[in-house]
C-alpha cells in the first residue's frame, strides 16, 4: 500500500477516527485505526467494541491499494508532528514507512487479521432523519441529566431516543432530575424507541461537532446497534438491553408560581453564588413574589455568604425554595436560547425549566428540603 497525504486535510479525518479507538483496551489492536485504501478512496475505521466509526479520509491519494492498522499512540502522534505539508506512507510486511522530504521513519503496524469486523447499517431498518444541527441540539439538551458512569439500573447511564408523530425525543435521568428535548424529524417506519449508553451518545456528539449543521444525518437501527450516517461518516452505538421508566408521569403541568428571566444574567448570578457553596452543600435558596424580583442566597460555614437580586417576570404565589446549584446550572447551560422559563409546583414540588411558550425542551428538578431555621428565616 502506498498513499500520498495532504497533512492538513488528513488530520481532520484522522482525529475523528482516532477518538473512536479503544485507547484503554487490553486488546492492542483496538488501540489502532484501520486504514483501507483502494482506487475508490481511503477509509478509516476504529472501535472500542461499544461504539464504532468509519469515515472517509480527506486529502489522501491512493498510489497503490491495501489495508493496514496504524497504532494510534505511535504513528498517530507522528502524523501530527511530521514536517512539511504533505508526505507519503508506504506499507509492506507489517512496516509503515513515512517519508517527508529527506526525513524517513519506519514503524511497526498491527496485524490486519486481528481487527474485528465492524457492525454495518447495511441490513438495518430506517429510524429517522434530520439535520446534524438539530440532532446536536436535541442530544445536548436531552442527555446531560443521566449518570456518566455505568450505573445500575442501566437506564440511569443511558439516553432514550423515541420517535412518534413526526418528532424525536431524547430523555435522560439520574433518578433526581430528568431532561427531555425534542424536534421535528422525518420518521421512517413505525414509531419506536431505543436505549443507548450516554458515553456512546457523547462520543457521537464529538464526532458530529465538526459536520456542517445543514447536512442531513440518517439514523438506522437493528437489534443490537443504532447507526448515524452522514455523507462521509458512519457511527454506530451498541444498544442497552434495559427498559426506561415511564417518564411521562413526572411531566406535570401543575404550577403555583413561575418566573421568566434572561438566561445569561441568571447563569452569571448562580456562578457567583456557587463559589461560596460548591465545597459545602451546593444549596441555594430562592425567594420571590409577584413583582419581578428574585432573591438568591447561599451560605457555607467557614466560607461566607452570598446574596443576589435579579429582575424578571414573576407571577403566581410567593415562594421560598432551595436547589442544588450545580444541577440548576447544568440545566441552564444545556438550554439553547436566551430566555429561561421556570415553573414551580409549591415549595416541595418539582421545578420545570423550559423555553417560554415551548415544549421542545424540559428539565425537571426536585428541590432540596429546607432546614427549619432556613425555612423560617426571611431573606433581607
Amino acid at each position: 500500500m502506498k498513499l500520498l497525504v495532504d497533512k492538513t486535510k488528513f488530520l481532520k479525518s484522522w482525529a475523528l477516527a482516532e477518538r473512536g479507538a479503544g485507547h484503554r483496551s487490553t486488546i492492542s489492536v483496538l488501540s489502532g485505526v484501520k486504514c483501507e485504501a483502494s482506487l475508490e478512496g481511503v477509509f478509516l475505521k476504529a472501535t472500542d467494541l461499544k461504539t464504532s466509526i468509519t469515515c472517509a479520509a480527506d486529502g489522501v491519494e491512493t498510489l497503490s491499494d491495501g489495508n493496514v492498522i496504524f497504532p494510534v499512540k505511535i504513528i498517530g502522534e507522528f502524523f501530527k508532528k511530521v514536517s512539511g505539508e504533505s508526505f507519503t506512507i508506504e506499507v509492506e510486511k507489517g512496516k509503515a514507512t513515512i517519508i517527508s522530504g529527506k526525513s524517513v521513519y519506519s514503524f511497526s503496524t498491527y496485524p490486519v487479521s486481528e481487527f474485528p469486523k465492524l457492525p454495518t447499517a447495511e441490513n438495518g431498518q430506517p429510524f429517522f432523519k434530520t439535520s446534524v444541527g438539530d440532532l446536536r441540539r436535541i442530544l445536548e439538551e436531552g442527555t446531560f441529566s443521566g449518570s456518566p458512569g455505568e450505573e445500575f439500573p442501566q437506564y440511569l447511564s443511558a439516553g432514550l431516543i423515541q420517535t412518534d408523530g413526526g418528532k424525536v425525543r431524547v430523555v435522560s435521568t439520574d433518578g433526581r432530575r430528568l431532561s427531555l428535548s425534542q424536534g421535528v424529524v422525518q420518521v421512517e417506519g413505525e414509531p419506536d424507541q431505543v436505549l443507548l449508553p450516554l458515553a456512546g451518545l457523547r462520543e457521537l456528539q464529538r464526532a458530529i461537532a465538526s459536520v456542517e449543521s445543514e447536512e442531513e444525518i440518517r439514523v438506522i437501527k437493528d437489534d443490537s446497534q443504532v447507526y448515524f450516517l452522514t455523507e462521509k461518516m458512519e457511527f454506530s452505538v451498541r444498544r442497552v438491553e434495559s427498559r426506561f421508566p415511564p417518564y411521562e408521569k413526572v411531566l406535570l403541568s401543575d404550577r403555583t408560581s413561575w418566573f421568566t428571566i434572561d438566561r445569561g444574567i441568571f447563569i452569571e448570578a448562580l456562578e457567583r453564588v456557587e463559589v461560596v457553596v460548591r465545597d459545602f452543600s451546593r444549596m441555594v435558596v430562592f425567594d420571590f413574589s409577584p413583582g419581578g424580583i428574585l432573591k438568591i442566597q447561599a451560605k457555607a460555614p467557614e466560607v461566607g455568604e452570598a446574596f443576589e437580586e435579579i429582575s424578571g417576570e414573576c407571577d403566581g404565589e410567593p415562594l421560598k425554595i432551595a436547589f442544588n446549584v450545580k444541577y440548576l446550572l447544568e440545566g441552564l447551560r444545556a438550554l439553547h436560547g436566551t430566555v429561561a422559563h421556570l415553573s414551580f409546583n409549591g415549595p416541595n414540588g418539582q421545578m420545570t425549566l423550559s423555553r417560554p411558550r415551548e415544549d421542545s425542551f424540559m428539565y425537571v428538578l426536585m428541590p432540596i428540603t429546607l432546614p427549619e431555621e432556613d425555612s423560617a428565616e426571611v431573606i433581607a
